[in-house]
């Protein structure tokens, strides 16, 4: 595990970061979260995720979840329930979640991708954000180097935000 950042210094981490294009993103993404203590730190990867893919129409699989050894289910994040999931993130980070995550990913599977890539301000910075279409989160993105990038996950009327790193595992 990472060592534990407070929010205001992975802030200024992701605000020191160079602004990254949509186009720049097209691809299969590995992520892993950035603990800052937030509620969602290692709920994530408790549950098989695996990262986020970018099409070159500008949409996203939000949620993509590890399915056995190879396969890479897309999940749709219309059916979470943030706030509950926000209150009760502890559940999250257990075994049992786990099991019953990987029961459930058929049920939550997207059919699509779910979320749209553009260009938004960011702490007074233009750069790529992905805008979830059916939940009230933007993530937004800045650039680390070539093949990495940090994404500051922000949940309307919730002041924390959750980081995570993404790095690329193939070209567009």
């Amino acid at each position: 595990m990472l060592p534990v950042k407070d929010q205001q210094t992975a802030l200024e981490e992701f605000r020191s970061l160079q602004p990254i294009a949509p186009r720049e993103m097209v691809g299969l993404w590995k992520g892993h979260g950035i603990p800052t203590g937030h509620p969602f730190d290692g709920v994530l990867e408790n549950l098989g995720w695996f990262g986020k893919r970018f099409t070159p129409d500008m949409r996203a699989d939000a949620l993509l979840f590890r399915s056995g050894d190879r396969r890479l289910v897309a999940v749709d994040p219309k059916w979470i329930p943030l706030r509950l999931t926000l209150r009760f993130y502890r559940i999250g980070r257990m075994r049992a979640a786990r099991n019953m995550f990987s029961y459930l990913q058929r049920r939550l599977r997207a059919s699509g991708p779910v979320a749209s890539v553009k260009t938004t301000v960011f702490g007074g910075v233009e750069s790529a954000a992905m805008i979830y279409d059916d939940q009230p989160i933007v993530d937004h993105f800045r650039r680390i180097d070539a093949e990495r990038m940090m994404g500051a996950m922000a949940i309307k009327d919730d002041k924390r935000i959750y980081f995570f790193e993404l790095s690329r595992v193939e070209g567009p």
